[in-house]
């Protein structure tokens, strides 16, 4: 391959490497560093027996965030408040020709899952990510690994049970999602508390992601009553040169919102039975800095 063609068939693969990488790693930053890491592999590497490039810079790249996701666990950090994984703009592209597979790509990148995921092994998650995300043949997925097929349906098996025991049910329309979303924003940017309870499910959590590095919860809070009054008192801050954006974040409806045109926080709803069950508010400055371009 010349150089140029060396480059060409990465840039056209990239989508989906880092697509891979933050399925594993729920880290925009470290997904970017691992897909660069993957790049310097292949442009140094003897390509005159990779027939399949896209399976070969896939392998690579799972194999980097394995690595780099054991070290994070290694290194014992403690983290303050509920952990959310940093806010993906979503973009699927050409990599989901149809509707059945961007569902299913969407799902798989969800906030909800993410979380689940956290608690699975490396090795789970790559099989599970590669298996049910992307949809890799076990006898593939196992070449990628260096691993048995029969240990990598075994690796499959465990993580989808434990993912499907602990993930919740929530509706992925994305127009009601959208709908709630602009009702919901109404609601307490009126101070209209009545209003924003008949939205939220009676059982509702939030989740604030801070870090400790700036406000929100440091506990889940539960119940509606709870979320609503939290909510209102949220909206009753006086934020300088407040503004809001739609984006789709982890293949939903999002607000992005600006201070000053600086990103100051990320909402997202999960929403069944057409209210909403789950408030994730993302906080954290160091995850919000891949927006920033967005302001």
């Amino acid at each position: 391959m010349t150089t140029d063609t060396v480059t060409d068939v990465f840039e056209e693969h990239r989508p989906v490497l880092l697509g891979v990488a933050y399925r594993m790693l729920g880290r925009v930053a470290d997904a970017e560093d691992v897909v660069q890491d993957a790049w310097l592999r292949w442009s140094g590497a003897n390509r005159s027996g990779v027939r399949e490039p896209r399976a070969y810079l896939v392998r690579v790249t799972t194999r980097l965030a394995i690595d780099r996701l054991r070290r994070i666990k290694a290194s014992g950090e403690t983290y303050v408040g509920p952990w959310l994984p940093e806010p993906y703009v979503t973009d699927f592209g050409d990599t989901a020709p149809d509707t059945a597979e961007r569902a299913v790509l969407a799902d798989s990148v969800s906030l909800a899952v993410l979380v689940v995921l956290e608690t699975l092994s490396p090795l789970e998650r790559a099989v599970f990510v590669l298996r049910e995300a992307f949809g890799y043949p076990y006898a593939d997925i196992a070449a990628m690994l260096d691993r048995g097929e029969p240990a990598v349906r075994q690796l499959a098996g465990r993580a989808r049970k434990h993912v499907e025991e602990r993930r919740p049910r929530y509706a992925v329309d994305p127009v009601q999602r959208r709908d709630l979303t602009e009702r919901f924003l109404a609601a307490a940017a009126d101070g209209d508390l009545e209003g924003l309870l008949e939205l939220l499910a009676p059982d509702v959590r939030l989740v604030g992601d801070s870090g400790g590095k700036s406000r929100a919860p440091l506990r889940v809070l539960e119940s509606a009553d709870h979320v609503g009054r939290f909510l209102l008192g949220a909206a009753r801050k006086s934020v300088p040169d407040l503004s809001l954006r739609f984006l789709e974040v982890n293949g939903g409806p999002a607000v992005l919102v600006l201070a000053g045109g600086r990103p100051d926080s990320v909402f997202q709803l999960d929403v069944a039975d057409g209210r909403v069950q789950t408030v994730y508010v993302v906080r954290n400055p160091d995850k919000l800095r891949s927006l920033a371009a967005l302001g």
